[in-house]
């Protein structure tokens, strides 16, 4: 796998790194293309050299404004590279997930010269929280803080997202912070969308008399956008399977952790008949780790028009999701940039129809063979007018597929079925991460007791009160044919050597557990 990614890296950087300084000239020259229907996309960078841009969104003025996990917010020139750091915050909560998350602005700075943040901080008791602020520009300085609203925050899940809405309301996506049972507590702010006012008192239209909550029942959501009529979507994180892409509704119950996706087993259809969940307009299982989202309405690049760009961390690829011309289901999916930039953050959209992507190879996950020396980036994709750009260039598709399909072929079921489901957390060498997911090299739990082997992949475990702060979920939606191969390849790597697991050994627990045995 490393010598794979090895290769198109150093095929990137060859391309992408020729003739460039620091800051990218008025037209960055051209690092690889993609070519859809009819149209020729190009993928420059745009900037370099940022340490986890959480949020990427296009200002009134025209500039790419920018938040950094560490606390800092800048805007960005496009056209010239140029950066102005606007804000550096001194109370900040960073950790693996926590930080200065999401952002977004005003459109109308006339009358209303805002910029709202959500940033984690700890309390005077020290618990972990996350601030709704709302700033004012002045200049290249943003000033006089204003608390609008203190939301539980946690060590991970707390989204978050923010956007100013048609109707010039303050639209909050949170996580419910590691507490399932946030979700469903109407009295939580936790796994909920919120409404504000910019002055962030509560609408009184809202469903519930004097409450910000406006739908509730999510995990962690990491993406929101209007798109057309006004319609609100978020992508959301789902535990072991179904990531989630949602239309967002007042007053409805979006099932989480009762419902996970859509409404298909036995208990989530009792619950959804009660309840009236609403179910996703879309999943994903294996999960991809859904992040930042925006609506494409622009016919700039045709293919993509009435479509939602959606950012991803674990499957690291860009998604272009059709809508239908009501925006209320999802008619088609094309995917683009397959792990060839690492991980993806964030989306924005220009005026112009050019699309821009965060990648967030700093962060608390790498993916292996990241970062590389720009990251992280800032890419703009834009449609090709003059094919003689280029010249020289290789395609995604030279690149990537003939090598892609060759590599996978190489791969035993077992060894795919980690790529798919354990290496996010275990890394794909299997070292896992310190205090956060335990390594699997030479482990006496893989290489021990079958049974309790067994048992902890389809049962999961908690991450209470043990040397690691994340929860394992349970993955007995798996076959008991894969989760014998799964289990069969850990045991005979990364150091490990034990005998194999057959299906029969998985399926004699699970029907254990059925009846109580």
């Amino acid at each position: 796998m490393r010598n794979y990614f090895t290769v198109i890296l150093g095929m990137l950087c060859l391309y992408s790194c020729q003739n460039k300084q620091d800051a990218p000239s008025q037209n960055p020259s051209i690092d690889t293309y993609v070519t859809l229907d009819s149209t020729m996309v190009g993928i420059s960078t745009v900037a370099a050299g940022l340490d986890v841009p959480w949020e990427i969104t296009w200002g009134p003025d025209d500039w790419i404004w920018i938040t950094e996990q560490k606390g800092v917010v800048k805007r960005l020139n496009p056209r010239t590279g140029e950066k102005v750091t606007m804000l550096e915050l001194d109370d900040v909560y960073l950790r693996t997930t926590p930080g200065l998350l999401g952002m977004d602005i005003h459109p109308n700075q006339g009358a209303s010269p805002y910029v709202f943040l959500l940033y984690n901080s700890m309390d005077e008791d020290e618990a972990i929280v996350l601030n709704l602020v709302r700033y004012t520009v002045d200049g290249d300085s943003l000033v006089k803080p204003t608390l609008l609203l203190e939301i539980p925050g946690g060590k991970g899940h707390n989204g978050s997202r923010l956007a100013i809405s048609p109707e010039d309301k303050v639209i909050v996506a949170t996580g419910e912070a590691g507490h399932a049972a946030n979700a469903q507590d109407i009295h939580s702010l936790g796994g909920k969308i919120l409404r504000l006012n910019i002055d962030g008192s509560i609408p009184e239209d809202n469903p519930f008399p004097g409450s910000p909550v406006w739908s509730w029942g999510y995990r962690n959501q990491q993406g929101l956008t209007f798109g057309n009529n006004s319609r609100l979507y978020t992508s959301e994180h789902g535990q072991a399977t179904d990531d989630e892409i949602n239309l967002i509704e007042k007053g409805r119950n979006y099932g989480w952790p009762h419902v996970e996706g859509k409404c298909d087993g036995p208990e989530e259809r009792e619950v959804c008949a009660d309840s009236s969940v609403a179910e996703p307009l879309k999943t994903w299982t294996p999960t991809i780790a859904p992040a930042g989202l925006a609506y494409y309405g622009s016919d700039h690049i045709p293919e993509w028009e009435n479509s939602l760009i959606l950012a991803t961390l674990k499957n690291a690829t860009l998604h272009v999701l059709s809508l239908n011309d009501k925006g209320t289901a999802i008619r088609g999916e094309r995917t683009l940039m397959e792990k060839i930039f690492g991980r993806l953050r964030d989306v924005c959209i220009s005026p112009a129809g050019d699309v821009y992507v965060s990648t967030s190879n700093h962060d608390w996950k790498p993916q292996e063979n990241f970062p590389v020396p720009e990251d992280d980036r800032i890419l703009r994709l834009s449609k090709i007018t003059n094919e003689e750009e280029l010249s020289g260039v290789v395609s995604v598709r030279e690149m990537v597929s003939d090598s892609l399909k060759s590599f996978s072929a190489t791969l035993s079921k077992g060894a795919l079925a980690y790529q798919k489901y354990c290496a996010s957390c275990h890394m794909p060498g299997g070292g896992g991460l310190s205090g956060t997911f335990p390594s699997l090299e030479e482990t006496p739990v893989i290489s021990g007791d079958k049974k309790a082997l067994i048992s902890m992949v389809l049962e999961g475990v908690s991450g209470e009160g043990g040397d690691y702060r994340e929860a394992m979920p349970a993955f007995s939606f798996l076959s008991n044919k894969e989760i014998a191969e799964l289990l069969t390849y850990i045991r005979s790597h990364f150091g490990n050597n034990a005998t194999g697991i057959r299906p029969e050994e998985v399926e004699n627990l699970r029907d254990n557990r059925s009846t109580g045995k």
